[in-house]
């Protein structure tokens, strides 16, 4: 397959000079991943000498789908060490690279994805992991914007599940045929401990979201801790992006790799 290259069209405007993670230790591409009686198709990376079955982690796209930073996020995640996958999760409805804007992208497709989908798919996708190298007993998730709330969603979905980390994804909303649950309406569902990473600047999850979150996860006694960097906005760690927050994303870079390796992933160095 022809490696795609890029960032979608509606998340410009585009920082000259992105991360840009080397491959040089590690095997990537494309693959494909049966879902439901279709072929979804996926990005991935892993260390080139591996010992054993690795530990899983599910990356989950922004709004923007698997574009060139989701994939670097799967390239730094291979360099740790582990089986990073990121899944087109919106491939039945449309490509978010057909959009150039976040208002149309966001009518014209990103609503019309049922959470119900998204999760089966998910689960495919850790089916998949775990018949080509990954270990199924230490499968992780991590998510952006809109796979941020999908990490909690997931973490209260497979009970198999070992740790989720949600970057900056929205806890509150609307309830619609399609979303028909939130975070905050999962809260005591959590079948793994879940990491939020939250910008006090994001204007789209005000601070009193956070805060009904927290409520709410105390209530349940879940295992579960929310960061707010208070000087980052939204999609803080898009460092192709002007909303990138270099000090906070890097804390939050390794505090996701510590959550991972506390609760079954793999030790940090």
């Amino acid at each position: 397959m022809t490696e795609k290259t890029g960032f979608a069209p509606a998340a410009a405007p585009h920082a000259t000079s992105p991360v840009q993670t080397s491959a040089g230790e590690l095997l990537t591409g494309e693959t494909s991943v049966p879902t439901r009686g279709e072929s979804m198709p996926a990005w991935h990376a892993r260390p080139k000498n591996a010992d054993g079955p690795l530990p899983v982690v599910i990356v989950i796209q922004e709004i923007f789908g698997v574009h060139e930073h989701i994939r670097d996020v799967c390239r730094r995640l291979a360099n740790e060490g582990y089986l990073a996958i990121a899944p087109e999760l919106y491939f039945r409805q449309g490509d978010p690279n057909d959009y150039a804007d976040i208002p149309t992208l966001l009518s014209g497709l990103v609503s019309k994805v049922p959470d119900s989908q998204v999760l089966a798919d998910l689960d495919h996708v850790a089916s998949w992991a775990s018949r080509n190298g990954g270990d199924a007993h230490r499968l992780m998730v991590t998510g952006f914007c809109w796979g941020g709330r999908i990490a909690w969603l997931y973490a209260a979905h497979n009970p198999q599940l070992k740790a989720a980390v949600a970057w900056y994804g929205k806890l509150v909303g609307d309830k619609t045929l399609n979303t028909p649950k939130h975070p905050v309406d999962v809260a005591v569902d959590l079948n793994a401990p879940v990491l939020g990473l939250y910008g006090a600047q994001d204007t789209g999850i005000p601070l009193e979201s956070v805060e009904t979150m927290r409520q709410a996860l105390r209530a349940a006694n879940a295992s579960a801790e929310i960061i707010v960097y208070p000087e980052a906005g939204h999609a803080f760690n898009a460092d192709y992006r002007p909303s990138y927050h270099e000090e906070s994303a890097k804390d939050g870079w390794q505090r996701m790799l510590a959550w991972f390796a506390q609760y079954g992933g793999k030790k940090t160095s």
